[in-house]
Parts: C-alpha cells; structure tokens; sequence
C-alpha cells in the first residue's frame, strides 16, 4: 500500500528508528526526580511533581545548563544511574526506538563527588538490559564538559579507560562558548588510539559556529557531528559532510528552545542536499519531547513527505556506530514497515 504524502504520528511513531543524540540526563522527568530526592533524602525545595516542573524553565543555552546540572544531584547510587537509564529506554521502545547510542557526563557527578565507577555501573547495567527488558540495543558515548578544561577531560578518559568495554565512543557537550573542538584535541586523539568512536557537539547559533565546525571535520576528524546545522552557512562544508557520507545528528525541538528557531527547514535543505541528517530528542524531559515527538514536530514545520521521514530514519541507522550487518538489519526491518505499512 502506497504511503499517504503527508506523515501521520502514528506512522512516525512506529516507524523503526536510532537515537544518536540523546543525553541520559536529559532525561530526568520531574516525577522521577522527585522520587529520587526522596529515596536519598535530598532537599530540592519542591514537594510535588507539579512544583518541580515549574523550575524546568529556561530561555537560551546557558539558562538551561544552569538549570540542568543542579537536578543532578538527586543522582547518587549506582541503582539511580540505572534507574534514570531505564526509564528512558522504557519509553524509547513507545517511540520506535530500536537503536540507542546514548550520552552521559561523568564529570558533572565525579566533581559532586560520586565515584566513576558508579555512573558507569549504573548505566551500562541498563544498556545491557534494554534489549531483553524493552527490545532496545544500546550503549554508551561518555561526553566530556567543554567548560571544564582539558586536563579534566584527560583525566576523565583515564578513568574510563579500565571500563572501555562498557563504551563505544566519546563526545564533547555543555557550554560552547570559548570552548572550541581544539582545546581537546589531544583528549580525542587519545580516545581514538583506544579505538573509541569520537563526536563533537556543535551547537546552533554559538559564535565562531562555522570554524568549530571545519575543526571537527578536518583538525580533530570526527566519526560524526552533533546538531551542526549551521554548516549550511558554508557550502565547501556542506559538501565536506555529503561526500564523506558523515552523520549530523539534529534536534529540532530543543533547537527552538536555546534559540529562536528550529532550524527545521535548513535540516530539509540539508536532507534534500543528500546530506545524512537525522533527528532526535536531546534532552526530552526538557525540551517537552522524545523522539516521535520530534518527528512530528519537524515533518509539521517543513511539510516534508513521508518519504522524507523515511529517509531520516534509514540515516540513522546508516551513520550509526553498528556493525554492518547490524545496519542491514535494522534497514530491512524500516523497509518492511514501510512496505507494510496501514492506517488503524
């Protein structure tokens, strides 16, 4: 049965998926922030879910990170790593998630004073339960906070190296500005001789956007670039990323959130261009959205077709870091949706 032109939510939710940019933290919904200040007798100054909802309020990138970092502190035990990990992948697998290749950032609770080992523990339990409890393949990219400095980074990756089973890549996120890609060079390059996959966080709209972008492809060689849609501001780049057939992974949502602008249409261009775009949810218990949701909300800003939709996700597969048989796997399950595929 031919698909209709415009996408349905109920297409869009079901339709086989990757999440590629998506940070753990990001996930923690003022319910089960509350329930973990409880359990581990922390004061956060609100008694109900609706109070904390109230205090998710933020009007550009550094308003959000100051408001994103303290709700951290609920996080304490191994058991509430695992559990915040959970809960997402619960609600990933309603969304059409079937790959996750998940965020986390150790120092934002190594410098509190919370063990390595207990961030990791907690997380990588979840991701290796996900596939028998949700249906989902996960694993982790540990990031690095480009406002800590590079010495902090390098010592972070030291820590991490005993448990480099538990990780498939690293990433660089939090404040970009005076924070560019080459204050870590050498931290990434140390990542890659471990044979860790790297990315980088380009954010949207940050001054000197374009050249932190031309040092992610050319200096530090990334495998893939997270948000990086102002790459459209320089063609030569545009066509860099296409013939390289490397990933950016976007998210509208939260892109109308730290800035005026979903930059919807320029991730279109972008996919239309043959660029390997691909959307995500970031930060959804912020951002008021997960995945689907953020499928929904680009196809409804920029009209685009279902075929459109179809070819984002197939992108997220392809500039996934499986392996190739895995790719084909999940690809054929896509198509097999699609081909299948009926209104209820």
């Amino acid at each position: 049965m031919p698909l209709p032109t415009t996408p349905s939510e109920q297409f869009l939710t079901g339709l086989p998926k990757a999440e590629l940019h998506l940070h753990v933290e990001g996930t923690l919904e003022p319910d089960l922030k509350l329930r973990l200040a409880q359990r581990n007798g922390i004061d956060i100054g609100q008694h109900t879910v609706e109070e904390v909802q109230a205090t998710y309020q933020f009007h550009d990138l550094a308003s959000f990170l100051a408001v994103y970092y303290p709700a951290m502190n609920v996080l304490v035990t191994e058991q509430d790593f695992y559990d915040l990990a959970d809960a997402y992948f619960a609600k990933a697998a309603t969304q059409g998630v079937r790959r996750v290749e998940m965020f986390f950032d150790p120092q934002a609770h190594t410098s509190r004073g919370i063990d390595f080992a207990t961030v990791i523990d907690g997380y990588s339990r979840a991701a290796y339960d996900a596939e028998q409890r949700h249906g989902i393949d996960a694993e982790l990219i540990m990031c690095f906070l480009r406002d800590h400095s590079a010495e902090s980074a390098r010592d972070t990756l030291e820590q991490a190296l005993p448990h480099r089973h538990k990780l498939l890549g690293v990433g660089l996120d939090s404040d970009e500005r005076g924070n560019p890609p080459e204050k870590f060079a050498a931290v990434f390059a140390r990542a890659r001789e471990n044979g860790l996959k790297l990315t980088m966080h380009c954010d949207i709209d940050q001054d000197n956007t374009v050249e932190h972008i031309r040092q992610v492809i050319d200096d530090i060689q990334v495998d893939r670039i997270d948000h990086g849609t102002n790459i459209v501001e320089d063609p030569a780049l545009v066509k860099k990323v296409r013939d390289a057939g490397l990933g950016l992974t976007c998210c509208p949502m939260s892109n109308s959130f730290v800035t005026d602008d979903m930059k919807a249409h320029e991730i279109l261009n972008l996919l239309h261009e043959g660029v390997k775009v691909t959307v995500n949810s970031d930060d959804p218990a912020y951002f008021g959205g997960y995945i689907a949701d953020n499928y929904s909300a680009f196809a409804r800003a920029t009209g685009a077709s279902s075929s459109d939709m179809v070819d984002l996700a197939r992108h997220s597969f392809e500039v996934s870091w499986v392996s190739a048989e895995k790719k084909e796997e999940y690809i054929a399950e896509l198509t097999a949706y699609v081909d299948s595929y009926h209104e209820n």
